[in-house]
């Protein structure tokens, strides 16, 4: 094998490895956005069209769900749930100056 294949192959090598486990991360909840989405259709009119800065974590021992959502029409809410609550609180975001 040639000396710049062998390092293609270590390096995708390498590559896949290190995503594997972000690939196979999984939510403890997978339908939270789902359930973020229509209650922000309900509330907001807002459809959602896509989510950033997604995190899940714990605080106090209890499951902690965040996300912003980018609206079709271009707003942007956070929407933020500990629970054992059921239903998430929103905030429209604000524009920021840097």
């Amino acid at each position: 094998m040639s000396r710049p294949l062998s390092r293609t192959i270590a390096l995708s090598a390498a590559l896949f490895i290190g995503l594997t486990p972000v690939v196979q991360a999984q939510s403890s909840d997978p339908a939270w956005l789902d359930r973020l989405s229509e209650q922000l259709a309900v509330e907001e009119d807002c459809a959602v069209e896509y989510y950033v800065n997604i995190k899940e974590g714990q605080l106090a021992g209890r499951l902690t769900f965040e996300a912003r959502a980018q609206c079709a029409d271009g707003r942007q809410f956070d929407g933020s749930l500990i629970e054992p609550a059921e239903e998430f609180t929103i905030s429209e975001c604000g524009v920021q100056v840097c």
